[in-house]
């Protein structure tokens, strides 16, 4: 069980608003495969390695989610 007192926050996904954007934060204290936590707005959490967001920010910045950006 990670303890949510010693995170990291890295980022805030919006911040334009007051509705708890989805965040980027880091658990130093979790297992090396839950240390990077994405919260959303609803609650939810993701946890996953550093090693497994390296591998997505790469896929983002070559431009593998730019046809969900594209308005059909």
């Amino acid at each position: 069980m990670t303890s949510d007192h010693n995170m990291r926050h890295v980022a805030t996904f919006c911040g334009q608003c007051s509705c708890g954007c989805p965040e980027l934060w880091i658990d130093p204290d979790a297992p090396e495969e839950k240390r990077v936590v994405i919260t959303d707005d609803f609650g939810q959490r993701i946890q996953m390695s550093v090693g497994q967001l390296t591998d997505l920010v790469a896929d983002v910045k070559n431009g593998v989610l730019d046809e969900l950006l594209i308005p059909s």
